[in-house]
């Protein structure tokens, strides 16, 4: 049972909004795996999830570098402190005392057993503005992490939102299958062409830690045009209100 420390304020409602997004099923959907690698890429580092938070377990929609797991008791995931904080949260080094006393003793003991040192997490925040579930980046190693790097890291937690709530708008809404591959192909396209992009920066430049502002600054351009055009296209599907 997860305990009450865990819990926001909002839990019910937040739980709600899980549910109507519908999306607890989408394990291994080519976009959502495409943005977690995206995001291992950017910040070279070897873990990236995507994790919806239900009431007893963190499910990993999306899973880059953390093997066949798929799903943990949400009391041993790292992911429950940022929903439970509604913010983003870096753990620099699991090792140190002060950071520790921030997660349960389960969650410690599930990291220690992977041998995982660094969490930077921001919240999945919907339309509703509730928080369902995290996106994160894990290292094997203690690591900084700058607020360049939060801020890029928070801009792709609203792309994968956005695109949570396009799938449904197509999905549960009625538009229907056919547009939900559609606009999927066109999102795995452009976030291919994203990652191809850090790839030659990184080739270029070297990875270096953090990962200097402005190579950011080139990403996050990109990622507000991708971010545009999921917008757009969500905006101009919908309904227009009766005159």
């Amino acid at each position: 049972m997860t305990p009450d420390s865990l819990l926001p304020a909002d839990e019910a409602a937040r739980l709600r909004s899980l549910h109507y997004y519908a999306i607890l099923s989408s394990l291994h959907e080519a976009v959502f795996e495409e943005l977690v690698r995206l995001t291992a890429q950017i910040f070279s580092l070897p873990i990236s999830l995507i994790a919806l938070v239900e009431a007893e377990e963190a499910i990993y929609i999306a899973n880059q570098g953390l093997g066949d797991q798929e799903r943990q008791p949400r009391v041993e995931a790292l992911c429950s402190v940022a929903v439970r904080e509604n913010k983003a949260v870096v753990f620099a080094d699991l090792t140190t005392q002060p950071q520790q006393a921030r997660v349960t003793a389960e969650a410690l003991a599930a990291a220690r057993m992977r041998d995982l040192q660094f969490y930077a997490g921001v919240p999945l925040r919907m339309p509703d503005q509730r928080t369902i579930g995290t996106l994160c980046v894990i290292d094997h190693q203690p690591r900084t992490f700058s607020a360049a790097e939060q801020q890029v890291l928070e801009r792709i937690s609203d792309l994968v939102a956005q695109t949570i709530a396009v799938r449904h708008y197509c999905l549960i809404d009625g538009l229907g299958e056919e547009h939900w591959q559609v606009m999927q192909g066109l999102l795995v396209e452009e976030i291919e062409e994203l990652v191809a992009l850090v790839r030659y920066l990184g080739t270029r430049l070297a990875v270096q830690i953090p990962v200097p502002k402005h190579v950011l600054d080139l990403v996050m351009q990109r990622l507000d045009d991708v971010y545009t055009l999921l917008r757009e296209y969500y905006v101009s599907k919908r309904p227009k209100p009766a005159s």
